[in-house]
């Protein structure tokens, strides 16, 4: 039998940590069957990076492409899911040395002590990144995607390099995964953001199964 786990963070409003300065999540009901309305309809604001989802070049590159322009296929097929929980500060190239990601995965989750985050539902700026140079090893190994269990694969102080480094090299980005019941070692992910034409990012529903 094959094994399913929804990675992805419920867009619950008032549980969902947003990244400071984005978009409140509100979901309203517009249109409601009790109140004689054909139909129940909803409507929803947020920014395009609340919850999981990927971020596009155009994020921190200006000029580059938006998020419906990364690979299907990148966002489709095997992951390494690397337990990095006792890595004490940022995942910098002395802990890469350490997690043992198989050279052949393109597919990279990092599975940190962000994952205790998940607990308070509040947004904290004291969590696990991965450092630039980090960042440009593992683009140099050839891989494609990148995921962690928290708002940012970059640093609160200093987000920019990391994430200019990554989606330079057109490395994908995944953010905001709740990883938590998910055991160390090879999946197969599947990711698919919102096809919004030259966006910066887009909420996405990720699930890993084996």
């Amino acid at each position: 039998m094959t094994e399913y786990v929804d990675v992805t963070v419920p867009l619950v409003p008032g549980e969902v940590p947003l990244y400071p300065g984005d978009t409140d999540l509100e979901i309203r009901r517009d249109q409601r069957l009790v109140d004689g309305d054909a139909a129940n309809v909803s409507s929803m604001t947020c920014s395009l990076h609340c919850g999981t989802h990927v971020d596009a070049p155009v994020h921190f590159l200006d000029g580059h492409p938006g998020v419906d322009a990364v690979p299907i296929d990148t966002l489709i097929g095997p992951a390494w899911v690397a337990d990095a929980t006792g890595v004490d500060g940022d995942l910098d190239e002395a802990a890469l040395a350490i997690l043992g990601i198989p050279p052949e995965a393109t597919r990279v989750l990092f599975r940190t002590s962000n994952s205790a985050l998940w607990d308070t539902r509040r947004f904290s700026e004291d969590f696990v990144a991965l450092t630039p140079t980090a960042a440009a090893v593992l683009a140099g190994r050839g891989v494609r995607l990148i995921g962690i269990d928290w708002l940012s694969v970059a640093s609160y102080r200093d987000p920019a390099p990391t994430h200019q480094v990554l989606l330079r090299a057109g490395v994908t980005v995944l953010e905001t995964l709740d990883l938590r019941a998910v055991e160390p070692g090879w999946w197969t992910l599947t990711c698919l953001p919102l096809r919004i034409p030259g966006a910066d990012g887009a909420p996405a529903r990720a699930v890993l199964s084996r």
